[in-house]
């Protein structure tokens, strides 16, 4: 069965936009990537400021592959991006990652 990791990152209300352009900036780097199943992200609605960012996996293999590849490079690419090439800020004040392996899933049945 597949593999979720969903990282937990804590953003103050000032920075829900930077981290949501961010994020549509490198909209489609992950669906390409092998084991990759699904992805979304998701703003908090009241009570808390963390953000969940659900991702899906065929295997933790394929979650490792893409942590040491693409998404490394595409975090590292965007350090540098700011105005007048400064660094920009991470959006994020706090990130955690948790893990699941999917024991149950239902689909909604097709009329």
């Amino acid at each position: 069965m597949s593999v979720v990791k969903i990282n937990v990152l804590t953003v103050p209300a000032e920075q829900r936009e930077v981290l949501e352009k961010r994020f549509a900036s490198r909209a489609h780097t992950v669906e390409s990537s092998d084991g990759f199943e699904w992805f979304e992200l998701l703003r908090p609605v009241e009570g808390t400021d963390q953000y969940l960012v659900y991702t899906r996996w065929r295997d933790d293999a394929a979650f490792q592959a893409w942590m040491e590849g693409p998404m490394k490079a595409a975090h590292q690419g965007a350090g540098g991006g700011g105005e007048g090439g400064e660094k920009q800020r991470p959006a994020a004040s706090g990130s955690t990652l948790w893990s699941f392996e999917v024991v149950q899933q239902a689909a909604p049945k097709e009329a």
